[in-house]
């Protein structure tokens, strides 16, 4: 696994993480928050298969 590869799965947790407390917040919408989450699932599984 590249270096490239190990920073995604380190920071998409961490980003999936934050939009979820930032819902609890009440910061984001609903809506915001599935669309965060569900994109920066889809980019990393994007740059770690091309990586």
């Amino acid at each position: 696994m590249s270096e490239a590869q190990m920073g995604l799965v380190t920071a998409t947790p961490i980003i999936i993480l934050f939009a979820i407390a930032l819902r609890k917040m009440g910061v984001l919408s609903t809506v915001a928050t599935v669309s965060a989450v569900s994109l920066s699932v889809a980019i990393a599984a994007v740059l770690f298969t091309t990586q």
